[in-house]
């Protein structure tokens, strides 16, 4: 909205309280005879001040540079009215006070766009998602606190060497507990939190300028752990005396056997194992990561799992004795050693052994397999197809064994010769 508004800049003092022989500085801005002051925080001695001029008198070098600091004042709160005169919003002399100091328009915080965020998608996230995005926020509070000595800071502050440092600080951060520091795909998993935050600061127009516009996410792309069929074999073959090994043992390779995660078998009720249309039991269930509904035919070794805990299932209610997350990943660690087993097991490991060695590798179609994972998206199930490589070289060995077999047998055969 243009207005036809006058505006006049001065500089005028007063004495100050304490030391009637020096002046403090004022600026006045006048638009259409409504008046707005401030002071700049800067005084100067009384014979030092033309009163005439409102100006130093440049007797010095250092008065010519008081001068020439009031000159970049006057020429900033002009700038302040050039702004709002383009911006089309009414000019009054308290608007470009406001806007001089940049308290015309409230400012947000990263610390409130990290809870706003937080808040308001509580119902979106799962519980073990929304629970990262806190990780998240510890170490930014962590990081405000120990590196930029601040609690907070204004979004529009964010660039990119904050994003670095802040990077550095993640892979570098020795908590109070002994554990290893974060790892590159740690640290990654946060900034990217980062960024989807900042992300909807700007859809929320509370920042312009995107700070990650010129960083790059930098995933490591990991070997992922899964049983071979000898190990699997090894782990069905040996019992455990221990009642809580036996159960930790017999879930994982109901999982092994089903592809379920851990959350979703934690869940998993006798009520959704159905006789699907082929006459068999079937889960229906749906992930709890991705809400997709997952339907899983059960295989011979997973129904015997099930049958071993029936009647524990009718007085409980649940399908299988799930421990905590903890506890089972302990346990397991302790199955591995005890049957041999040389790498780092977690639960996470029998969802990758259904996807590798019980499926793909028994050629199993990757739609299919993608389909009993519960995956949105067939390039999430390619990550398994390495193991297609490897049938692929079983496969051209066992053919050639066949050719040489040949081969051989017509090297023996008898030859007859015609005269």
């Amino acid at each position: 909205m243009r207005t036809e508004s006058t505006l006049g800049v001065i500089f005028f003092t007063r004495k100050k309280r304490n030391n009637p022989r020096r002046l403090d500085i004022y600026v006045r801005i006048t638009v259409n005879k409504q008046r707005a002051e401030f002071s700049i925080k800067r005084d100067i001695a009384v014979y030092n001040w033309d009163i005439l001029k409102c100006r130093a008198k440049e007797t010095d070098q250092n008065l010519i540079l008081f001068n020439a600091y009031l000159d970049d004042v006057y020429a900033e709160v002009f700038n302040a009215h050039k702004q709002l005169h383009s911006e089309r919003k009414v000019i009054t002399a308290k608007a470009i006070k406001l806007r001089y100091f940049g308290e015309d328009e409230e400012r947000t915080t990263l610390m409130q766009a990290v809870e706003y965020h937080n808040q308001n998608i509580n119902g979106a996230l799962r519980p073990g998602t929304l629970k990262n995005y806190f990780s998240t926020e510890r170490y930014l509070r962590k990081f405000l606190r120990e590196r930029l000595k601040t609690d907070d800071i204004y979004l529009v502050q964010l660039n990119y060497r904050f994003i670095v440092d802040f990077e550095n600080y993640i892979r570098t951060f020795k908590p109070k507990k002994e554990r290893r520091t974060c790892s590159n795909n740690g640290a990654m998993k946060h900034l990217s939190r980062l960024m989807k935050i900042v992300n909807l600061s700007i859809r929320m127009e509370w920042l312009d300028k995107d700070p990650f516009k010129n960083y790059k996410l930098r995933f490591v792309k990991n070997e992922r752990d899964y049983l071979t069929e000898r190990e699997l074999d090894l782990l069905e073959d040996t019992s455990f005396m221990t009642l809580g090994l036996q159960r930790t043992k017999d879930v994982f390779l109901f999982s092994c056997y089903t592809g379920l995660s851990y959350i979703d078998l934690r869940e998993l009720h006798p009520d959704q194992i159905l006789v699907g249309i082929d006459g068999n039991q079937w889960i229906h269930t749906k992930r709890a990561k991705t809400n997709e509904s997952v339907k899983i035919p059960l295989l011979p070794k997973a129904k015997e799992i099930l049958n071993k805990y029936d009647k524990e299932k009718k007085l409980t209610g649940r399908l299988l004795p799930v421990y905590s997350n903890q506890k089972t990943n302990k346990n397991l660690k302790e199955i591995a050693r005890a049957c041999g087993i040389h790498k780092n097991i977690t639960f996470h490991v029998a969802r990758h052994t259904f996807a590798t060695t019980v499926t793909l590798s028994n050629g199993v179609p990757i739609e299919t397999v993608s389909k009993l994972l519960g995956h949105t998206k067939l390039t999430t199930t390619q990550i398994y197809a390495r193991v297609l490589q490897r049938k692929v070289g079983e496969d051209m060995q066992n053919l050639m064994d066949i050719l040489e077999a040949k081969k051989n047998q017509r090297s023996e055969a008898p030859k007859s010769y015609q005269n």
